[in-house]
C-alpha cells in the first residue's frame, strides 16, 4: 500500500521522530495542539527528519498564527495543519501564513539552507509546502464549499473525534457507519472536485486501509505516539501481574 501513512507525535522527542521513520512511517504530524510540544521541540523534531524524507513532515499548529507557523516552516516543515477550519476566512489565513507571495505572506528568511530547489525559489516553496485544513466539526462541514474554495489549499484532514463529538457521539477515531461516515464520503466528492486531497486520522491499521481501498482518502495519521506508549506499558505490566 503506497498511501502515506504518519505518526501523530504527541511527546517532545526526536527519539520518538527518528524510530517512526526508520520504522517506515513516511512522515509525522507534530502536534502542538494536544500533548507537550512546544515550538521550540517541534523545530528540533523536524531537524530529525531526513531530507530525503520530509515530503510528509507535518505539524499541526494550536492557531493559525503566522509567527509559529513562519518558524516550523523555516526548519523544514513541509505541511502546516490547522485545527477545527469553520470558515473560508481562516483557511484563507493558514494560506497566508504559510505561502510565500503571490499566493500568501511568508516573509522569505529561512533559517535553514536550501530549504526548496527549483529555479524560482519562492514557487518552490509553495510547491512543496502544504496548507492543509483540519475539519472537525459540524459548521466546519457545513462551510467545506467555501473553504476549497480559497486559492493555495493543499488538503483537508479529518479529525474524525471531534467530529463525533459535535453530533453528540463518543470521541473516537474509526467510524464505519453514522454521521461521520457520511462526512468522509461527503468530504471525499468535494475535495477531487476542488482538485486537493483529504487525509484522516485512524487509530487502527485495518481501518485505515480500508479508507484507502474504498478511495476514500489519500493519506492516513495512523496511532499516536503516547497512545502507543500507553497501550504497550499496560499490555506488559497486566501480564506481569497476572496469573496465568
Amino acid at each position: 500500500m503506497n498511501a502515506p501513512a504518519l505518526l501523530h507525535q504527541a511527546i517532545a522527542s526526536q527519539a520518538v521522530t527518528e524510530f517512526a521513520m526508520a520504522a517506515g512511517y513516511d512522515g509525522v504530524i507534530i502536534d502542538l495542539q494536544h500533548g507537550e510540544v512546544g515550538l521550540e521541540d517541534a523545530c528540533r523534531m523536524l531537524r530529525a527528519i531526513p531530507r530525503e524524507r520530509n515530503a510528509h513532515a507535518y505539524a499541526r499548529v494550536g492557531s493559525i498564527d503566522p509567527a509559529t507557523i513562519l518558524r516550523l516552516l523555516d526548519s523544514g516543515a513541509r505541511g502546516i495543519i490547522a485545527p477545527t477550519v469553520e470558515t473560508a476566512a481562516q483557511a484563507a489565513a493558514l494560506v497566508a501564513a504559510t505561502k510565500y507571495p503571490p499566493l500568501g505572506a511568508r516573509s522569505l528568511g529561512p533559517s535553514r539552507p536550501a530549504l526548496y530547489t527549483g529555479d524560482d525559489y519562492t514557487a518552490a516553496g509553495n510547491a512543496a509546502v502544504s496548507a492543509i485544513i483540519q475539519i472537525e466539526t459540524r459548521a466546519g462541514l457545513e462551510n467545506v464549499e467555501e473553504i476549497l474554495a480559497v486559492e493555495g489549499l493543499d488538503s483537508v484532514y479529518i479529525g474524525p473525534a471531534d467530529l463525533a463529538v459535535t453530533y453528540g457521539l463518543p470521541g473516537r477515531g474509526d467510524w464505519v457507519d453514522g454521521p461521520v461516515r457520511d462526512a468522509i464520503v461527503q468530504l471525499a466528492t468535494s475535495v477531487r472536485a476542488a482538485g486537493v486531497t483529504l487525509g484522516s486520522y485512524c487509530a487502527s491499521a485495518a481501518y485505515a486501509k480500508a479508507l484507502i481501498e474504498d478511495g476514500l482518502v489519500d493519506y492516513v495519521g495512523l496511532g499516536i505516539d503516547l497512545v502507543f506508549v500507553s497501550q504497550a506499558a499496560k499490555n506488559t505490566i497486566d501480564t506481569f501481574r497476572s496469573n496465568a
